[in-house]
């Protein structure tokens, strides 16, 4: 697929859904600027959500936002609603809002020799006074973060 042309390798991706598509954009660097393509979102966009939800969250030229994360955005906000949230997404915790990741958390996957991102900043940032309140603001979340997890487990198990 690497000797074909661009415009038959985008007809091939038209074919895709989101989530191949997405795959699609990790096998090469070709591929991930044609599977990036703001066209191929913009289509996989109006066949989900529909021609007036479309032209509603269009990226403005003015805008530095693409169609492909228009849809990630779109897609975070139906998984997880508009409020403010903490989820996490393999090991790694994110707070988000109105379907945009505000602030990435850290991660509870130790690795040797290498501190948890979260651990590292509040280490930091312990220093001053104001930036020790956002380490123990960090603590409050990470419990939050994990209240939830722990929740949403639970829930799954739930009979109804």
């Amino acid at each position: 697929m690497e000797r074909l042309p661009a415009d038959i390798c985008l007809k091939i991706f038209c074919l895709l859904d989101h989530q191949n598509l997405a795959t699609a954009t990790q096998v090469s660097r070709k591929w991930k600027v044609l599977a990036s393509d703001n066209m191929l979102w913009s289509n996989l966009f109006r066949e989900r959500w529909g021609i007036d939800q479309a032209a509603f969250y269009a990226p403005t030229p003015t805008d530095s936002k693409s169609w492909k994360q228009v849809y990630e955005t779109q897609d975070r906000c139906d998984r997880v609603g508009l409020g403010l949230k903490i989820i996490r997404e393999g090991g790694d915790y994110f707070l988000v809002h109105q379907g945009q990741i505000q602030r990435y958390l850290g991660s509870r996957r130790k690795r040797k020799g290498v501190k948890d991102c979260a651990l590292r900043v509040m280490e930091e940032t312990s220093n001053v006074e104001g930036e020790h309140r956002r380490g123990i603001l960090d603590k409050i979340l990470f419990f939050l973060g994990d209240l939830e997890v722990a929740s949403a487990d639970a829930k799954r198990g739930r009979v109804l």
